[in-house]
């Protein structure tokens, strides 16, 4: 994602679940506040199904460290 491109959708919607998943168990760590659990129920199927696509996103940001997304191959040469 460097070098001045654009990312791709996918990239954006993984960067913003990412940073929800960090939102919510920093509220969890200091205030012991899930923030997930308290707008959609404590594991109901809903909160479930974020908890499951931010823990997705984060797999796939790990990979991204290694990586380099298709939609910017040419950006990412230190990263092979």
């Amino acid at each position: 994602m460097s070098g001045g491109k654009s990312c791709c959708g996918i990239c954006k919607v993984v960067g913003l679940l990412v940073g929800i998943g960090a939102l919510n168990w920093g509220l969890v760590g200091i205030f012991q506040m899930d923030l997930v659990a308290t707008l959609l129920g404590d594991m109901t199927m809903p909160a479930r199904i974020v908890y499951g696509l931010i823990g997705v996103a984060g797999a796939l940001k790990l990979i991204s460290l290694v990586k380099c997304c298709p939609c910017n191959a040419g950006s990412c040469d230190t990263k092979k």
